[in-house]
């Protein structure tokens, strides 16, 4: 009999979440705070050093004082949450998003402005420290001229500065530096000091008027400058990269063009194979993206590039878990079970494999938190919050909802619905279970041509060497150090066009790449340091000249090193998690051959690009560690099937039996390995074809890594495991298998 009610409770929880989410999507997409590559503005990390050379110390409390005085000048500037982290013992972080005048705010921001008075031997006489807080304002002198007020603390000792120069000039100095002189200055047009009024007779007073050859704008910047307080130290510019609006808006628009492709196919790959169970999860896919973006706000999250290529990739991902379960219980229908006992015995069985192959991938998500950069780290967050999300979802969600169809008892004759032909149906009388059935890849011996497989690895990494050796890495900015300038015009751009331009700026480009349909795009990249001064030129002139905000990266030599240091430190220890979990959940023999068929994949990731002279960024690294957590998850079903199946006999005595355990268990999960990379490579290819160009090295490194993850998983790990417990079993003579051990599925009760 069809219990109605079940239908009733599916329906009625369809229409309570998409009426929350239909009500609350816009309101939670206004909220989330758009990363700089989205919307435009600057981020930039200072070293953080004493005003003079070996006087004073940065401590906790200089970096903390300095942070206090960036943020009152960032609030001068109108913008809103800036984001200022301390970062180790001498660094400070600043991002400032949405920003419309990137030069002005960077110069407010690195201007130390210590304002001094001196005589005409550059004698201090007056400095920050005599100003009253906040007692600067943007005045006009007795000629209408913009000047700047400044209320002093003492009069008398102004009296007798005064006094002191009187027939001379008194010269007012910002950021007065060793080396600077008046006599020096005074004969340039424009000279480094603010100004040098002449001191006639003594002024008894506590006003004191700032004259120049200011524009108001100007005027009123500085009087903001000095209430806003000098820095109690001096910042040097160690990173930076600055957006343009327009790159960030054409960003966005592109990328999330490319999510809705990517998601869209995955849907129809799901109800086109699954069928009902596909349905579900669409459905539970569809909770799985809001509650990502509902859980990133809630953290007050900055949702960058990076972040919403994780968001697209997690919903590949999160298609995992589904596919795991519906294989199994696909597997339950086929032995002759009933609908609801398959349905039972696939949601126990699966939880253990979905549980190992999420938490190998959070291993990389946080070990790239630790060692990446701000963007890489917002691409690490959104990565584990997908995890943990697309747990809940495609787990519990889908056991809810699938439980409900199934327990309803209407489709308990209707097993199609669920994927299964009937013909492949067993009857019960046959006593076969899920590790005895016929697969329809039976006659693949995946152990028999281990050496072929061993052999193409082997010419392949040999001549990956030689690849490396010849033409090395096309190491970017990141690694490298320098500058990369990207510029963005409406019209057909040259590569002799912007070196001309370049040129006029006695700028020397390294590489210059054209790129674009709608809008062409040129990438340039520059070795050395840049001053400030000349970015600030560049990005005036070529927005004079195309109309749009270009977007500029600098890395400093001690940082590109740091950032490589790091890349190295992620991948290996990403890699001694893995093999201590995997050791820890199956065996130490199981664990290394995961890692190393991880290692194979990440090497031919490197090759390629050194191939193609791709460029190699920050980026690229995050996608190499992605893969190295991704990539592990199709050999970890395949070791737990293969734990699984010697679970089934109490000892091995002969390398016969090892062999066929791993080719049942490989044959037993290909349909299921071959689904997922197929989910998971949709969406990276639409973010490959469709996405931001900012992401496109990342969404190809990606694929290459699926595609190379997806052959090791299945002709490398098990194999290498094969080898080495062949030589185990000659040692011993007989392998003890292990009784298995699983965690207990707590089911939701419907």
């Amino acid at each position: 009999m069809v219990k109605r009610s079940r239908i009733v409770a599916f329906f009625l929880i369809i229409v309570l979440a998409a009426g929350l989410m239909g009500g609350t999507t816009n309101k939670i997409l206004g909220d989330i705070k758009l990363g700089l590559d989205l919307q435009g503005g600057f981020e930039v990390l200072y070293k953080v050093e004493p005003l003079e050379k070996g006087k004073g110390t940065i401590d906790e409390s200089a970096l903390k004082s300095t942070a206090q005085a960036l943020d009152k000048r960032i609030n001068v500037l109108g913008v809103s949450e800036p984001v200022i982290q301390i970062e180790g013992k001498d660094r400070i972080r600043v991002q400032l998003a949405g920003i419309t005048d990137q030069n002005e705010a960077r110069e407010m921001l690195s201007t130390e402005a210590n304002l001094t008075f001196r005589d005409i031997q550059d004698k201090k006489l007056l400095d920050g420290s005599d100003l009253v807080q906040g007692g600067a304002s943007q005045e006009f002198d007795q000629y209408g001229k913009p000047s700047v007020s400044l209320k002093l603390k003492d009069a008398n000792k102004f009296k007798e500065v005064t006094q002191s120069v009187l027939g001379s000039p008194l010269v007012i100095w910002l950021d007065f530096e060793e080396g600077d002189s008046y006599s020096a200055e005074a004969t340039k047009e424009e000279p480094k000091f603010l100004s040098a009024p002449m001191v006639s007779e003594v002024i008894n007073s506590d006003t004191v008027s700032i004259t120049g050859n200011f524009t108001v704008d100007e005027a009123t910047r500085l009087a903001e400058l000095l209430n806003a307080g000098a820095l109690p130290v001096k910042l040097t510019e160690e990173y930076s990269t600055s957006v343009g609006a327009q790159f960030g808006d054409q960003a966005l628009k592109d990328t999330v063009y490319a999510g809705i492709i990517g998601v869209g196919l995955v849907f129809l790959f799901m109800l086109l194979y699954y069928r009902l169970p596909g349905l579900v999860a669409v459905i539970t896919l569809s909770i799985y993206v809001y509650l990502n973006l509902l859980v990133l706000d809630l953290m007050n999250g900055v949702l960058t590039l990076p972040g919403i290529a994780a968001l697209i990739l997690g919903v590949g991902m999160a298609v995992d878990a589904n596919i795991i379960t519906y294989e199994r219980i696909k597997d339950e229908l086929r032995v002759g079970k009933s609908l609801r006992a398959a349905f039972q015995a696939g949601n126990k069985n699966s939880i253990g494999t979905i549980l190992d192959a999420n938490l190998t991938t959070i291993i990389a998500s946080i070990v790239l938190f630790v060692y990446g950069t701000s963007s890489v780290k917002g691409f690490a967050t959104l990565l584990i919050v997908s995890i943990l999300v697309s747990f809940i979802t495609a787990v519990y969600g889908s056991r809810l909802l699938l439980g409900l169809l199934v327990k309803s008892k209407l489709f308990d004759k209707k097993i199609t619905w669920f994927g299964v032909n009937r013909k492949d149906v067993k009857h019960i009388s046959e006593n076969y279970d899920t590790l005895t059935l016929p697969t329809k890849f039976d006659r693949l011996d995946f152990v028999k041509y281990k050496n072929v497989f061993f052999a193409i690895s082997g010419i392949l990494i040999a001549a990956g060497i030689v690849i490396m050796f010849i033409f090395k890495l096309n190491l970017g900015i990141d690694f490298a150090s320098g500058s990369r300038i990207e510029v963005m015009a409406d019209k057909a751009l040259t590569t002799a066009e912007i070196e001309d331009q370049l040129d006029k700026l006695d700028v020397k480009a390294d590489d210059i790449i054209i790129s674009g349909e709608k809008q062409e795009i040129a990438a340039i990249r520059i070795k050395g340091d840049l001053s400030q001064e000349k970015i600030n030129t560049i990005k005036s002139e070529f927005k004079n000249t195309y109309g749009h905000d270009p977007s500029v990266s600098s890395v400093s030599p001690t940082v590109g090193k740091e950032l490589a240091k790091n890349a190295f430190y992620a991948i290996i220890f990403a890699s001694i998690g893995i093999i201590i979990y995997v050791a820890i959940r199956f065996e130490l023999y199981m664990g290394l051959a995961a890692v190393l068929a991880l290692l194979h994949d990440a090497f031919f990731i490197i090759v390629i690009f050194s191939l193609t002279r791709l460029e190699v960024d920050i980026t690229f690294i995050a996608a190499v560690l992605t893969i190295v957590g991704y990539s592990i998850n199709d050999t970890i079903v395949t070791f737990d099937r293969i734990r699984e199946n010697l679970a089934k006999k109490k000892r091995i005595k002969t390398p016969q039996e090892i062999k066929d355990i791993i080719n049942t268990s490989i044959r037993q999960t290909l349909a299921r390995s071959i689904n997922t990379v197929v989910t998971v490579v949709i969406c990276v290819v639409a973010l490959l074809i469709f996405g931001s160009s900012a992401i496109t090295n990342f969404s190809l490194a990606l694929l290459i890594g699926l595609i190379g993850g997806a052959y090791s998983s299945i002709f490398i790990a098990s194999q290498l495991w094969y080898v080495w417990k062949k030589k185990e079993l000659k040692r011993k003579g007989v392998l003890v298998t292990y009784k298995e051990k699983r965690p207990i599925s707590d089911e939701p009760q419907v």
